[in-house]
């Protein structure tokens, strides 16, 4: 057995059932080279790739290829980024019989995810997430999405990739920083059902992540249910994001907002002393944020959190409780408002 068989042969593969749309998620190091058998299976004539790492990063899918650069970051999450790549697919003749490469982090694959969805209609796409935050979480489940300036993931849409390549080689460059970011939703699997994940080995650790997500999405593929819980500390952690002009990192917001989460389920009766405090050892454990940024305006906080998609019916949130976690319509905003004035605050 060669060396990249064997390699093949340790990925742990996950797969996303969803009937017809159904597809593998491989997680280990060396992933990203079983990207040309992905292409050929498609039988993909050419590729257009887009990535956000260094040209030597970016693995030969087998076939013709035009190779976009991208920026990760929400600054270029936009529906102005969608259009040029876009223009760039006709340019190089790209149809709906070809594919679409993803290579980055959570906002590249959100982006070229909805390019992908409206280019034609739609075209294939294959995810190589390169940051523990997309490996996690945002690579799978087919939700892609861009920003308005009106708020976080407004425009976007539901396609489901041809496959995830999770390869952990790409982990072992990321800043610690970047690293923190990803444990945030980490973190939040303990409270929805992944069981205790602390002191894993981290391809065990995004394995049990990523086997959660599959499992849910496979159930309510639309959000029309079950889905939900996945957004468990995501109502204030999108409305920290906005409010800190995305100072504070994706994962990082998430984390202060799972500790709020469990505030605001003790305040409503939901949960005991014991599993509030839970939820702060959690998110501690994986050394990340559980205060609020010092200068964090409530009344601002709470507008922004009514922005959130799930709030139809007033503020909304994701709650763990009695029956496990579920979404709380119509949350008094004096109940919110407390919840926050209780949580600690950062030191400036």
């Amino acid at each position: 057995m060669d060396d990249v068989t064997r390699t093949e042969a340790a990925h742990r593969r996950i797969e996303v059932a969803l009937g017809g749309l159904s597809y593998p998620v491989v997680i280990g190091a060396g992933a990203r080279h079983e990207l040309p058998g992905i292409v050929a299976g498609l039988g993909a004539r050419r590729v257009a790739v887009v990535s956000a790492r260094p040209p030597d990063e970016v693995p030969d899918p087998g076939v013709p290829s035009l190779v976009l650069r991208a920026r990760d970051g929400e600054e270029d999450k936009t529906l102005a980024s969608v259009q040029e790549m876009c223009r760039a697919f006709a340019r190089f003749g790209l149809t709906r019989t070809d594919a679409v490469v993803s290579i980055g982090g959570g906002t590249t694959t959100d982006s070229v995810g909805l390019a992908a969805a409206l280019y034609h209609r739609g075209v294939p796409v294959v995810h190589l997430p390169t940051s523990l935050l997309a490996q996690v979480d945002a690579s799978v489940g087919g939700k892609t999405a861009v920003n308005l300036p009106e708020g976080k993931n407004l425009v976007g849409a539901y396609w489901q990739p041809k496959a995830v390549l999770c390869d952990t080689d790409y982990l072992r460059t990321l800043p610690p920083r970047e690293l923190t970011n990803g444990y945030g939703e980490i973190a939040r699997c303990h409270f929805i059902g992944a069981g205790d994940l602390r002191g894993l080995p981290l391809d065990e650790q995004i394995a049990a992540s990523v086997a959660l997500k599959a499992s849910v999405v496979s159930a309510d593929e639309r959000d029309t249910g079950l889905r939900h819980i996945l957004n468990y500390g995501h109502t204030l952690g999108h409305a920290l994001e906005r409010a800190t002009d995305f100072a504070l990192r994706h994962g990082e917001a998430v984390a202060v907002g799972t500790v709020f989460a469990g505030r605001l389920a003790g305040a409503l009766g939901r949960v005991g002393e014991a599993r509030v405090a839970e939820h702060l050892e959690v998110v501690r454990a994986y050394r990340l944020p559980t205060a609020l940024p010092a200068d964090a305006d409530p009344a601002a906080l709470v507008a922004l959190m009514r922005l959130d998609k799930k709030a139809t019916r007033g503020l909304t949130f994701v709650l763990d409780g009695p029956n496990g976690v579920e979404l709380v319509s119509d949350v008094p905003e004096a109940v919110v408002l407390d919840a926050l004035a209780a949580m600690p605050r950062a030191t400036p």
